[in-house]
């Protein structure tokens, strides 16, 4: 198991999870009406990338952008 090798381009990982509304910040919550809950997209340092209304698109925006995500609970 002394041998290298080449995974090739790794595409980065983000991670994907749910946030409750209330925890947003007041400017955010204003814009979103009646929406309880949003997914964020976070990089491996925990910086907050995107955030959207459907886990779904949380994924797709990830893999559109060459990125790899995991959903974290």
């Amino acid at each position: 198991m002394d041998h290298e090798f080449d995974f090739g381009e790794t595409k980065q990982i983000v991670y994907v999870r749910e946030v409750a509304a209330e925890t947003l910040p007041d400017d955010v919550r204003e814009q979103l009406g009646d929406v309880t809950s949003m997914y964020a997209v976070h990089d491996t340092d925990g910086e907050r990338l995107a955030l959207v209304t459907d886990r779904k698109m949380a994924f797709m925006l990830a893999r559109q952008n060459e990125l790899s995500p995991v959903s974290v609970h």
